[in-house]
């Protein structure tokens, strides 16, 4: 339970108790509290009400809606023995925002993740806001940001990997963010334990540099 929860049923108790006295049963007033704290408290009370729904609006108001689109999509290969990438698929011409999705065999305990490497050569972790990739009911997914020019080719890389390789890309991604700058990973420093699953190449559609407010590309 958060804290805003919690000031907010604290006021809610406060204004109940200074207006007990209003309550009857069996035409009795329910006397909670003294007289001469009924104002004072019923004052506290409506203030931390005020306050604490104030302040869960605010922590809690979700983000824009981040859009992204679907490309072609290949087929289930049944059964599904292994992690599997649908979409995109290689030499799709794709948007500035897209979700890279796919299926994963029963079973499957470790993360996904998608990187992408642009023309400089350097490797991009791509993430929602949990990281990893959302994995549930045999399938998975993750929005991929590309930042770069029209025509330009990207590699899609898509890991399989245990917690340590988990960690490394969460903590880059954070890093990355705090300093707001995105400089890529080199090949050498992406954890020995993160496994490549596939690898496909796609081609940018339009323009896509500044096209994301905290991108995970460039």
């Amino acid at each position: 339970m958060s804290a805003e929860i919690v000031i907010i049923l604290v006021g809610a108790l406060l204004i109940l108790l200074s207006i007990s006295h209003n309550i009857k049963i069996k035409d009795a007033p329910l006397n909670l509290i003294s007289p001469k704290l009924r104002v004072p408290l019923g004052i506290i009370g409506v203030l931390l009400f005020i306050y604490g729904g104030f302040s869960y609006g605010t922590v809690n108001v979700p983000g824009p809606l981040e859009q992204a689109t679907v490309e072609e999509m290949k087929p289930v290969e049944y059964p599904v023995k292994s992690v599997q990438v649908l979409s995109p698929i290689a030499g799709d011409s794709v948007n500035c925002r897209i979700l890279t999705k796919g299926v994963y065999p029963e079973g499957h305990n470790k993360d996904i993740w998608v990187l992408l490497k642009p023309s400089d050569g350097f490797y991009y972790p791509q993430s929602d806001h949990t990281n990893t990739s959302y994995k549930r009911d045999g399938e998975w997914q993750v929005i991929t940001r590309f930042g770069g020019d029209e025509g330009e080719t990207f590699e899609v890389i898509v890991y399989e990997t245990d917690a340590t390789a988990t960690e490394f890309f969460s903590t880059t991604i954070a890093n990355w963010k705090a300093a707001n700058s995105y400089p890529g990973l080199k090949l050498e420093e992406i954890p020995a334990s993160a496994t490549v699953l596939e690898r496909l190449k796609v081609i940018l559609n339009k323009n896509c540099r500044g096209a994301h407010d905290t991108p995970n590309t460039l």
